[in-house]
């Protein structure tokens, strides 16, 4: 079997000098203290929220238990209007909760919630909002808000895609009346594995606390039915090794970004999504969408032929999961449309200029 040109994947965990880590957790071995909210995962969590100017980030396992976990604080168990162009995280929590999920469709320019289509959707039953803050474009949080208050729905946002993203001048975590976070090692920032959630004030954070932590304080005190949502000390470790290069790491995905962005991103046959010029962006992804799902498979394939590796972010527009219940099916045009026409491409700070330039090369050859 021959050698592929290039070995380029389309995700890379940035990792920290290893002397850095192994300084952080050398302190592990002498306390013994390796879960249960140890010092670092306190640590952690006050540093990000430093970071985002907020008072309540609790640190989790991952992405999905934080949103499971949301629902769960808020008492959502009804109907929850939601997105159908996501990770498949956002619907399954749903699902997994006994939720039901309603989806409406999207906005071509941003991915985000159409709030537009919101009201049409709401029932006596509907209890809440769960949208994606999609390639980390913020959603049209001042539309969602003022439907949320007339119906007196909760908001809850899955911001996975958003970390460190600013709108208006502020953390975009700041809307809603919880976010979520995902720290997955292909993220912008990352814990190896990792979640958290943030909410705004402090009785929440307090239920946030006892619901990750199987509802109870000490060994007799038990207050809640809850989950291990917990996070270890070397999670923590990495992330606070990771906090200190973001400022490098966000640099280098701009980088990249850019290089695409002035090349790929003016070719005839791409459309981009739209970032909000009031939006201080974190560079998450590099989606473009193509003019049918044919000319995907056929640049994908190409790609891949090449051992340049690209990925369908994100595919499929989940209202099409083979299996959800028969009484939420749907349709989401604009979502279906995107989904089956998205590709997103290599992006993170390890890659070379002279990688970025092979990339847009080949790229550029299959398209025409």
């Amino acid at each position: 079997m021959s050698q592929k040109p290039y070995q380029i994947n389309v995700v890379k965990p940035y990792l920290p000098p290893h002397a850095e880590y192994a300084a952080e957790v050398a302190s592990i071995w002498d306390n013994r203290w390796v879960t249960n909210q140890g010092p670092k995962a306190q640590a952690l969590e006050a540093k990000l929220g430093e970071l985002f100017g907020l008072d309540h980030v609790l640190f989790h396992t991952n992405g999905t238990v934080v949103l499971q976990i949301a629902l769960r604080v808020l008492g959502v168990t009804g109907e929850v209007i939601t997105t159908p162009y996501s990770y498949v995280a956002t619907t399954s929590s749903l699902l997994w909760e006994n939720c039901r999920p309603v989806f409406v469709d999207i906005e071509g320019s941003t991915c985000g919630i159409d709030p537009s289509l919101i009201e049409a959707a709401i029932t006596p039953q509907t209890q809440a909002i769960m949208a994606t803050h999609v390639y980390g474009i913020p959603n049209d949080v001042h539309a969602i808000e003022a439907i949320a208050k007339k119906h007196n729905l909760k908001v809850i946002y899955d911001a996975a895609h958003a970390f460190g993203v600013k709108h208006e001048g502020k953390s975009l975590l700041e809307w809603g009346d919880l976010s979520t976070l995902s720290f997955h090692a292909t993220k912008v920032f990352h814990t190896c594995e990792g979640g958290a959630l943030i909410c705004h004030d402090a009785e929440t954070a307090r239920q946030i606390a006892l619901t990750r932590s199987f509802g109870h304080v000490g060994d007799e005190n038990h207050y809640c039915l809850g989950i291990n949502g917990k996070n270890s000390e070397f999670h923590a470790a990495m992330g606070l090794c990771n906090l200190r290069h973001l400022p490098e790491i966000i640099a280098g995905r701009k980088r990249v970004y850019d290089q695409y962005e002035q090349t790929i991103g003016q070719h005839p046959l791409v459309q981009r999504p739209v970032l909000l010029p009031e939006t201080e962006y974190n560079y998450a992804y590099y989606p473009i969408f193509l003019p049918d799902e044919a000319t995907v498979k056929r640049v994908q394939g190409g790609l891949n032929a090449l051992g340049i590796g690209t990925r369908r972010y994100f595919y499929p527009s989940l209202n099409e999961l083979p299996y959800l219940p028969a009484d939420v099916a749907v349709q989401c045009p604009v979502s279906e449309r995107l989904s089956r026409t998205v590709l997103s491409f290599p992006l993170y700070p390890d890659l070379t200029e002279t990688e970025v330039s092979a990339i847009i090369t080949e790229t550029l050859t299959l398209l025409g």
